[in-house]
């Protein structure tokens, strides 16, 4: 179950609640009920869509890339920027959000979770390391709330763990796999959690005989933790494949050879009644059809290395691959 290194994937319903009693706004402040307000006066549009955007840096670039191909192709669109799933997912169904780029695990488990009960990703997983039977047990979860999955594509973003470049050339280390036999003891540096989740610590033990010897609470992929590993203080660190900053570090990631996370391709929803076209399948597929977990870690890198707008990051890369008209 992947875990939002940029507010947590999984975060509590009580949060969300919460934060719908306050309200769903975007990053301007504009109120999801709003909606419809970009409509008058664009009888050349083929009508308005709303695109979600979670906030962490690549939720909002697939945001942008998402918006400037629907716009491309005759929509007037807006992206709101929404704190967590908790509540841009009650947006999707209910129409105040029409577009939203999702992580086909991580939402199929959310989906368990609301359906069956907190425990059921845990007791009665539907997401696998297998994209197809991911995406398929998705759109079982999700087509009785109205909400359509489209395709997804290579783009994947799993958590991974990353060691120092020093302590795998030293150990001769490229895969998990190679971890577990070398029998050393690692502290890991990530959330809390990773002692508890099936994909963090006990999957490491059971799956590849890790003997991880503590974790350390520094958080998923942030530079306190990525610099535990860096300086030796921990010896692994969770982090996610598009992590653009392992460079940075000196860390390198751990090839997961017997695939023990989940499929989180990136993977367009839409509400069904107000954006379930074929034609927008048509206009997202094409980008899904294109888009690498690479060009992911490159648009992350231009955005938080370069410090380059998530808009211009995005539209560069879709004119660099012809995907909007000239």
């Amino acid at each position: 179950m992947k875990t939002f290194p940029r507010g947590t994937r999984m975060a509590g319903t009580v949060l969300g609640a919460l934060a719908l009693s306050v309200g769903l706004t975007a990053c301007g402040g504009d109120s999801l009920e709003d909606k419809d307000s970009g409509k008058a006066g664009e009888k050349d549009k083929k009508g308005s869509l709303v695109v979600g955007a979670a906030k962490f840096t690549e939720s909002k670039v697939l945001a942008e890339l998402y918006a400037q191909l629907l716009s491309d192709a005759g929509y007037s669109t807006s992206i709101k920027t929404v704190e967590n799933r908790e509540i841009y997912a009650p947006a999707l169904e209910k129409g105040q959000i029409d577009v939203m780029p999702e992580y086909a695990a991580t939402l199929a488990e959310f989906l368990n979770a609301k359906e069956n009960g907190p425990k059921a990703p845990e007791e009665k997983p539907v997401a696998s390391s297998d994209a197809d039977d991911t995406v398929a047990a998705l759109r079982k979860l999700a087509k009785p709330r109205g909400l359509k999955v489209l395709p997804h594509g290579e783009a994947v973003d799993q958590n991974a763990f990353a060691v120092s470049e020093r302590y795998a050339k030293k150990h001769n280390l490229k895969t998990l796999s190679d971890l577990g036999k070398s029998k050393l003891k690692v502290r890991i540096a990530a959330g809390d959690e990773c002692e508890v989740r099936p994909f963090c610590a006990p999957g490491l033990k059971a799956s590849y005989g890790i003997d991880v010897a503590g974790i350390d609470p520094k958080g998923v992929g942030t530079p306190q933790s990525k610099k535990a590993v860096q300086d030796g203080t921990d010896q692994l660190v969770l982090t996610t494949t598009t992590d653009a900053t392992l460079d940075n570090y000196d860390l390198v990631l751990l090839e997961d050879d017997k695939k023990l996370q989940n499929a989180d391709n990136v993977v367009p929803v839409v509400n069904a009644k107000d954006a379930g076209s074929a034609e927008i399948a048509d206009v997202l597929g094409k980008l899904t059809d294109t888009l690498t977990t690479d060009d992911l870690m490159e648009l992350n890198r231009k955005v938080d290395a370069e410090r380059v707008k998530e808009a211009d990051a995005a539209k560069e890369y879709l004119e660099s691959k012809g995907l909007l008209k000239k």
